[in-house]
């Protein structure tokens, strides 16, 4: 079996960029894949996430904003619209900074294991 060419999981996945080169723009807009690599030409058609990029960031962004509000509300019980202030914004920066990281990192992994939509061979 031949191996995969395919760049190291963090170049693809923190710099969102092509899983085979790790140069090319994974992204045309925000969360919006590009049809191609512009650098290797790699299709992209290949694969798509799904939703589990946003469980993998609910699950860690949720953790460590509980984690960090319980901290804050055991030590110094500042009042509710405090918490507001600072754990509403926060949330919503984490979450949409995170998305299309784990949206990059899941989209090659799905590449490196030739992950693609279930096929029945006969």
């Amino acid at each position: 079996m031949s191996q995969l060419r395919a760049a190291p999981l963090w170049q693809s996945g923190l710099l969102c960029g092509c899983p085979r080169c790790g140069k090319g723009k994974l992204y045309v807009s925000y969360l919006k894949i590009a049809p191609r690599c512009t650098v290797c030409g790699l299709d992209f058609g290949f694969a798509d996430a799904g939703d589990g990029p946003a469980v993998f960031v609910i699950l860690i962004a949720g953790a460590f904003i509980v984690g960090a509000a319980l901290f804050v509300e055991i030590n110094y019980r500042p009042p509710y619209w405090l918490h507001a202030v600072l754990w509403l914004p926060l949330t919503l920066t984490l979450c949409l900074g995170l998305l299309p990281v784990f949206k990059a990192i899941l989209f090659a992994l799905q590449y490196r294991n030739r992950s693609g939509e279930g096929r029945v061979d006969k």
